[in-house]
């Protein structure tokens, strides 16, 4: 399953030099962070609705584009999949409050 992020992390690489008019995620990344903030919330309330309607497909299919504009959000800001599942890896195994009280600390 990380294969496939690594490998959707490498194409969203390649797309920061690309040309804006050559691909949806060059031209995100043309128009900055903000664009991509905006997309990235856009998509979490759409992820939202979609469990509200408990229609499965639909759920995942917005769960995707969440996932694939937060990726692109990483890219934009230098970092990749791999920390976010090594971060993730640090946790399993932790309590939800225990993780959350040392963050706090």
């Amino acid at each position: 399953m990380s294969d496939v992020l690594t490998r959707l992390a490498d194409v969203l690489e390649a797309r920061k030099t690309a040309e804006a008019e050559s691909s949806y995620v060059a031209k995100l990344y043309a128009k900055g962070l903000d664009a991509i903030l905006k997309k990235v919330g856009e998509e979490a309330t759409e992820t939202v609705m979609a469990a509200k309607d408990g229609v499965p497909q639909r759920l995942i299919s917005e769960v995707a584009d969440l996932w694939f504009h937060t990726l692109v959000l990483l890219s934009q800001q230098g970092l990749r999949p791999e920390e976010v599942l090594a971060e993730l890896d640090r946790r399993f195994g932790l309590s939800g409050l225990e993780e959350k009280a040392r963050r706090r600390s």
